[in-house]
């Protein structure tokens, strides 16, 4: 075994959305850190490669869980906590930015129609409408993972920590865009709406000792981004004032600090990553 950090020895640290991008570089940041890791996901064979990733897969635990769904999201913690007794630190990493029905074939048909006016040096007609396309189950799909899914994760590690007294930390992932507006409407409200379930949880449980931060990456460079039109991905990297997306290395660097003790004052508060392309 390599030389590591202890930072986090011996610690139950549960992960959701950890198949791949951020989510699998969280996970193996606290593993090198000493932590045994709860890897929650729908995809299980993603989740297999991620404790592969970690060169001890037999330390750790993958779960698939759609964390829309508030009884299977028990059911993963009961799993954690019969396993490991206890949950010391939740980060809420799961996230989409799409969905079926939300309007997104349309508006990057209506973006490519718009840009290609633009390139003939027309003035645009065409507006890149989404909203006017989005359905319900688009909306709710969105809001069911980014939102609902933090909120169940958070309520079930609230309440084993809650029983057995004990102190923890529980990291959300915003994201730049809940200050920029800039993105899909579903998408950007769910990752504001995550800034205000951090601080009003951070306030409702301090008096337990349980800090609950947000981290706020900008562009990072995930499989989501294979979904992007590639103008709007260099759009995005010009935009940063270092130049480049963040590596999922990078942020998890940022949620592990966060969570740890050596930022033990630090709750409500909103950690950015984002290169210098907006400040909170």
């Amino acid at each position: 075994m390599t030389e590591r950090q202890q930072d986090f020895d011996g610690k139950v640290v549960v992960v959701t959305g950890a198949g791949q991008g951020m989510g699998r570089a969280i996970v193996c940041e606290f593993a090198r850190a000493g932590a045994r890791v709860a890897a929650l996901d729908l995809n299980e064979s993603a989740l297999a490669e991620t404790l592969q990733a970690t060169g001890e897969p037999e330390q750790h635990l993958a779960l698939g869980c759609d964390i829309s769904d508030s009884v299977a999201v028990k059911q993963a913690f009961d799993q954690v906590r019969e396993r490991w007794g206890c949950v010391d630190v939740l980060v809420n990493n799961a996230g989409i930015g799409r969905a079926p029905d939300d309007g997104s074939d349309e508006m990057y048909g209506l973006l490519a129609k718009r840009n290609a006016e633009l390139a003939e040096g027309k003035t645009p007609t065409t507006h890149a409408d989404h909203t006017i396309y989005m359905q319900d189950r688009g909306w709710r799909t969105v809001m069911g993972v980014n939102l609902d899914g933090a909120f169940y994760c958070s309520r079930e590690a609230i309440r084993i920590m809650t029983e057995l007294g004990s102190s923890g930390s529980i990291v959300n992932i915003s994201s730049t865009s809940a200050q920029s507006g800039e993105g899909a409407v579903h998408y950007v409200t769910s990752k504001a709406a995550l800034i205000g379930m951090t601080r009003g949880l951070a306030r409702e449980v301090a008096g337990r000792g349980i800090r609950i931060n947000a981290v706020a990456p900008g562009p990072t460079n995930t499989p989501v981004m294979a979904g992007i039109p590639e103008e709007w991905i260099k759009s995005m990297e010009q935009s940063v004032p270092l130049g480049r997306m963040a590596e999922p290395s990078e942020v998890a660097a940022a949620v592990a600090w966060v969570a740890s003790d050596k930022a033990g004052f630090c709750t409500g508060s909103v950690l950015v990553a984002n290169g210098g392309s907006y400040f909170f």
